[in-house]
């Protein structure tokens, strides 16, 4: 049954991913509609991982009060039903609005995804099911560019986003059918002995040096990813002059190599827990590993276009290895009733890194610096973040809390 629930929650991710996917992939078709600047491209991103940041945090504590359940159908047919009003754009202002809306449903699915896991699975398996549900990831990621050149060669991009609408609805149908909050895994429940009798306020998980760490991780490691993401097939328009047919035939590639990192980085890290080593040296190693291969991509505007894509498919699977281990960290650290709400907070700061790296990014190509710069700055990002993680995380074991920090709160 809770392979399953990984399963259900995988195919989630993907959808979401395939939703946040189609302007990025589809902007040539949508430029000839409503033109847009790379000024107005980041402003598009901004607006969605702005919602997307305040939503990850509200997500997670709406998704602790409601359970996963109730929380996770509730957030999946919100951000289904905004994915399909971009199909009514008819100005760059109602595009903004819709990608306000799309960030705001889908920043609960990471949240409800990792409160699941915590839910469903002891520590032994929890790297390996969130590597199953992160590679959800790079399944909407890698089906995205095909999906939207077969869409366009047929129609318009307007049917895009409907389509991946529908998807959203046909996934909640199932979600409803399929889940049963009353049958969890037996080990889930007797291995929280730690959790307390009362949830925490984000007063007192602002308190913990874990909290503030894994929050700073994710700013930065998330500013490179959202990048790659947002940017890659803007990037191959502009820099290698790919037309939506050949952006369709490889960018799927480098989230195919994605959902490998995910599978294996999250496999790597159970596989060393069942080899007797300490939960904090198979997160470490594993983490260590991944970020070890993401200044590779500095190399991307000095190589051919066949090397770049090489390149990319490298930090796509270095990335996904990586955001497997850290958003598993949580429920490795922390109790489950408040899983939710510090998945939230790790998750908003990951959105506001992509935030302000977007920025950054619309900024120096505006302003002739060109795309080397932003490579550069792109590939030293995930290693600042693992030094900060040794640094704040020295011992990876589950925190302890006092009693009297619980007392009176609701």
């Amino acid at each position: 049954m809770r392979w399953r629930i990984a399963i259900l929650v995988s195919a989630a991710i993907a959808i979401s991913y395939l939703d946040r996917l189609a302007l990025p992939v589809a902007v040539q078709a949508i430029s000839k509609d409503i033109p847009i600047t790379n000024g107005q491209f980041s402003a598009l991103q901004s607006a969605f991982l702005f919602s997307y940041a305040l939503m990850y945090a509200a997500g997670g504590k709406l998704v602790d009060l409601l359970g996963t359940h109730r929380g996770f159908m509730a957030i999946m047919f919100f951000w289904s039903v905004a994915c399909a009003s971009h199909a009514l754009a008819a100005s760059f202002a109602m595009l903004f609005a819709s990608r306000l809306l799309l960030g705001m449903g889908e920043g609960g699915g990471f949240p409800a995804a990792t409160r699941a896991v915590a839910e469903w699975f002891p520590a032994k398996e929890r790297a390996t099911a969130m590597g199953i549900i992160n590679a959800g990831t790079a399944v909407g990621a890698a089906a995205a560019p095909p999906l939207i050149a077969v869409v366009l060669g047929y129609t318009n991009w307007r049917w895009i986003f409907v389509l991946s609408g529908v998807l959203g609805i046909v996934w909640v149908v199932s979600w409803r059918l399929s889940y049963s909050s009353t049958v969890s895994l037996a080990l889930s429940s007797t291995s929280q002995t730690r959790e307390p009798a009362a949830s925490l306020s984000w007063t007192h998980l602002f308190r913990v040096r874990e909290t503030w760490g894994l929050v700073a991780a994710k700013f930065l490691s998330d500013a490179a990813w959202f990048f790659y993401l947002f940017w890659l097939p803007k990037y191959l328009y502009d820099a290698r002059g790919f037309d939506v047919k050949a952006v369709g035939n490889f960018a799927w590639m480098p989230s195919a190599a994605a959902a490998v990192g995910c599978l294996l980085g999250g496999g790597f890290s159970s596989y060393l827990v069942r080899r007797k080593f300490s939960l904090g040296v198979a997160r470490k190693l594993a983490l260590g590993l991944s970020a070890a291969v993401m200044p590779f991509i500095i190399l991307v505007p000095a190589v051919p276009a066949s090397s770049a894509i090489a390149l990319f498919c490298l930090a796509y699977f270095g990335q996904q290895s990586w955001s497997t281990l850290v958003m598993v960290l949580p429920a490795d650290l922390f109790p489950q009733n408040v899983v939710g709400s510090v998945a939230g907070l790790v998750g908003f700061g990951g959105a506001m890194g992509g935030i302000a790296f977007g920025e950054v990014v619309g900024y120096l190509l505006d302003h002739g610096f060109g795309y080397i710069t932003v490579f550069r700055i792109a590939g030293t990002l995930h290693i600042a973040a693992f030094f900060i993680i040794l640094i704040s995380i020295p011992v990876l074991l589950p925190l302890k809390f006092e009693p009297q920090l619980n007392r009176g709160l609701a």
